[in-house]
C-alpha cells in the first residue's frame, strides 16, 4: 500500500551517490539525473535537506559534478577516495548518512534515502520505530530485496529509466 505524501510534510533527502552511479552505470552504462531523483524525492513537499554523499579524488575531475549537485540544492559532503596496499580502494559513506540522518529525523516527517544498499535495513528501521515514514529511492535490479521491504514506500528508477537517467552525448 503506498504512503501518503502530504504537500507539508517535512522531508530529508539522503543520496548516497556511488550506489546510484554504479547501479546506472552497471544497469544501462549510463550516467544518473540526479535532478529528476531528487524530484521524485521531494513529491512536492517541504524539502528540508539534501545531503549527497560523494568521493573526490586527487584528479578533481569531479569537481563540476559536484557544482551541479549544489545548484540543484544539494549539499555535498566529500570524503577522498581511499587507496590500500595492494590497489583496493574504498570509499564508504554508510555510517555518516545513518548517523545524519538519525541527527535531523526530530525536524522530519519523511526521510528518503536514495540507496539501494541492504546495509540500510537497520537505519530503516530504527527511522520507522521513531515515527518516521521512510521511503527508499533506488534502481530496484540492484537493490536490496531486504532494503525494499524494510521501506514505507519504495520508489523504483528502472521503471523509467529514460527518465532518471542523462542522455548520453554521442
Amino acid at each position: 500500500m503506498p504512503v501518503i505524501k502530504h504537500p507539508n510534510q517535512r522531508v530529508g533527502v539522503f543520496l548516497d551517490i556511488q550506489n546510484l552511479y554504479h547501479s546506472a552505470k552497471n544497469l544501462y552504462k549510463s550516467k544518473v539525473n540526479f535532478k529528476e531523483v531528487l524530484e521524485v524525492s521531494i513529491a512536492k513537499r517541504q524539502l528540508i535537506r539534501a545531503i549527497a554523499y560523494v568521493i573526490s579524488t586527487e584528479s578533481g575531475e569531479e569537481k563540476t559534478f559536484f557544482d551541479a549537485l549544489t545548484k540543484l540544492g544539494i549539499e555535498t559532503k566529500e570524503k577522498e577516495l581511499r587507496v590500500f596496499f595492494g590497489g583496493l580502494k574504498k570509499a564508504d559513506w554508510d555510517v555518516a548518512i545513518t548517523v545524519d540522518s538519525l541527527r535531523l529525523a526530530p525536524a522530519l516527517d519523511a526521510i528518503v534515502l536514495c540507496s539501494g544498499d541492504g546495509d540500510f535495513v537497520p537505519l530503516v528501521e530504527q527511522l520507522k520505530s521513531m515515527g518516521k515514514q521512510v521511503e527508499v529511492v533506488a534502481f530496484s535490479k540492484s537493490a536490496s530485496s531486504m532494503l525494499k521491504e524494510a521501506a514505507d514506500d519504495f520508489t523504483d528508477l528502472c521503471e523509467n529509466p529514460k527518465k532518471y537517467l542523462l542522455k548520453s552525448k554521442k
